[in-house]
């Protein structure tokens, strides 16, 4: 029979109690962490959000101390008492409540609990499928719930940071109107108008760019959004964005108020000083030094571009490729000859298989001279050349990759990522960023045989490349940016077309019809020709911003009700069937898909 509160007030949070409340009477409610029955002496460890502090019954109280004994781990339990000082030798010096206990006059037993399935324990190695079966439970560790507790703050320090400079918290739908580029939608049948469909947006980023036409000048919200593609580690199907938007911008003007909105977040939740303004390069430099868009600056291994020396070598593989258009190009692995072995760069060749490269050459620099299975298609001057060019000394190890530049960039940047974490050569207490600039602002698209915009339809070409939309549109730049940290996107922006020629001309390029841009974006171009003010913006992904901040493997970790990889959420088993009578409103007909389809 479980007891009620009533006439019981809670006074104080566990962990929060300390020596200066010695001598108090206070009342504690919590889940019982652990029990420890020393004959005549009971301690019940009580937990809640703050922390934990032990709770003490003598045998004074027969009545009271056989209540207490019966209690087990995660019972729901209350106690009143008076906070005491722990007897000399039981102070526990790892505990922040460790010096003080509670001494205990009165018990209820809230709520029994079956035993759980898995130790409640922080950095639990349980298997993550079913900590996330029982995700209520798993919330209960106190890391996990430091890391929702870090999430509200940096919430809450975006709210304050952005009204204090001027924004406005504005809400924008979440139904909304499909539209084309970008993810797949998730879309929404209407009952009212049977046949037709919402989406759930992507990003709120027409409506954002509406609300600077409507004159909000400057716009915030803390958003959610939703995309159905494949997941990975630090991707869902819902995520959450910080979004904003400014009037009467140029970039320098976003850049300037966002790190100073970093700055904040680092040094209240770290309490790191992170110095401004952050670097800034170029994309096509990220790619030429570090083979990504997203570089992690924190080691070096950059790559190198040996076209020129190999262009007319007798290995076919790398003059093939420069032929072609490609390119030939290697990092150095410096002072790791003695670790990587042969089985070693055999597992890394697979490696670099999986980022659609042919294979990975190699050449070990020994004390007793050059090893290396393409020597042979070298001449002397070359391979001179190449160690010259490389600083390649004894005991470095040079990996290769000769292709067309879009797989020798992937293959290499993720190459040098995997070495660095492989053989330890990160300082994870560093905390690089930098700003990635003037990125491309279209790509071919070989699938769809057309171009497709780098970032979004919306994003505006730098002026001096104007020209090059008709000619060589694969050379004009964008007006975007992104905010990288130690490797990974924290999240992304750009200035805006704000013209409404511009952006007509931009659908074009983009393979749209006339008709099929007023139909897609017909509201906008409507809108645009009653006057817009230059505006950009940006949005930060904010779970992966916190999956950094919290030192988490994965945005699951962050994230109160995650999916897993297949979309599904284990603990509710969605997504789940429907009646018929349901799909019957909506005028839909489910067809069977074969397990192989």
């Amino acid at each position: 029979m479980f007891e009620s509160i009533k006439g019981l007030k809670r006074t104080d949070k566990c962990g929060l109690l300390s020596k200066k409340d010695i001598g108090r009477e206070v009342t504690v409610m919590g889940f019982a962490d652990s029990e420890r029955n020393l004959g005549g002496l009971l301690f019940i460890n009580l937990r809640d959000i703050s922390g934990i502090v032990q709770l003490f019954f003598d045998n004074t109280d027969e009545e009271l101390t056989k209540k207490a004994s019966s209690v087990r781990n995660e019972f729901v339990i209350a106690a009143k008492g008076v906070v005491c000082a722990r007897g000399e030798g039981a102070v526990n010096k790892n505990m922040p409540t460790g010096e003080i206990e509670i001494h205990v006059k009165e018990l209820r037993i809230l709520n029994k609990a079956k035993t759980p399935p898995f130790y409640i324990v922080e950095n639990s190695d349980v298997k993550e499928e079913l900590r996330l079966k029982h995700r209520y439970l798993d919330l209960r560790r106190p890391d996990m719930q430091r890391k929702l507790v870090t999430r509200h703050k940096v919430a809450k320090i975006a709210r304050d940071y952005f009204d204090e400079n001027g924004f406005l918290e504005i809400e924008t739908p979440m139904l909304i109107k499909s539209t084309p580029e970008g993810a797949r939608d998730y879309l929404v049948p209407s009952r009212v108008r049977n046949g037709s469909f919402y989406a759930l947006p992507q990003s709120p980023q027409l409506y954002k760019q509406l609300l600077m036409l409507s004159g909000m000048d400057r716009y915030f919200q803390i958003a959610r959004c939703f995309r159905d593609e494949d997941l990975r580690a630090d991707r869902q199907p819902e995520f959450t964005q910080i979004d904003i938007e400014m009037s009467f911008v140029e970039i320098d003007d976003v850049i300037e108020v966002n790190e100073r909105f970093i700055a904040k977040v680092f040094k209240e939740i770290l309490d790191v000083e992170v110095k401004t303004p952050f670097l800034r390069m170029p994309y096509q430099e990220a790619m030429d030094r570090f083979g990504s868009d997203k570089p992690d600056t924190r080691f070096d291994m950059e790559l190198i571009d040996l076209s020129d020396i190999v262009k007319t070598c007798g290995f076919k593989v790398f003059t093939d490729a420069v032929a072609n258009g490609g390119s030939v190009r290697c990092i150095n692995a410096k002072n790791l000859g003695d670790k990587i072995s042969r089985k070693n760069i055999d597992a890394l060749g697979e490696f670099a298989k999986t980022y659609k490269a042919k294979g990975l050459a190699w050449v070990k620099n020994n004390a007793d001279g050059i090893q290396s299975p393409i020597a042979k298609f070298l001449s002397e001057e070359e391979m001179a050349k190449i160690i010259e060019k490389t600083n390649c000394e004894v005991n470095d190890v040079l990996l290769f990759v000769a292709d067309k530049n879009s797989v020798v960039y992937d293959t290499l940047g993720a190459l040098r990522c995997e070495i660095a974490k492989k053989y330890d050569l990160i300082d994870n207490t560093k905390f690089n960023l930098l700003w990635v600039t003037d990125f491309p602002l279209l790509e071919y698209s070989e699938e769809d045989e057309r171009y497709v915009a780098k970032h979004h339809p919306f994003t505006a070409p730098n002026d001096e490349d104007l020209e090059l939309l008709d000619t060589h549109p694969e050379n004009v730049r964008a007006k975007a940016y992104d905010i990288i940290l130690n490797g990974v996107e924290l999240g992304g922006g750009s200035i805006r077309i704000y013209n409404s020629e511009l952006q007509a001309k931009m659908f074009e390029v983009l393979g749209f019809t006339k008709e099929e841009a007023m139909e897609k974006f017909g509201f906008l171009l409507e809108a645009f020709e009653y006057g817009v003010p230059p505006h950009g913006g940006m949005a930060y992904g904010f779970d992966r911003f916190m999956m950094l901040l919290t030192g988490s493997e994965s945005i699951r970790d962050v994230i109160a009700f995650p999916k897993v990889q297949n979309a599904s959420e284990l603990m509710t088993n969605a997504p789940g069937t429907v009646d018929k009578k349901q799909l019957d409103e909506l005028g839909i007909e489910l067809i069977k898909k074969e397990d192989n389809e």
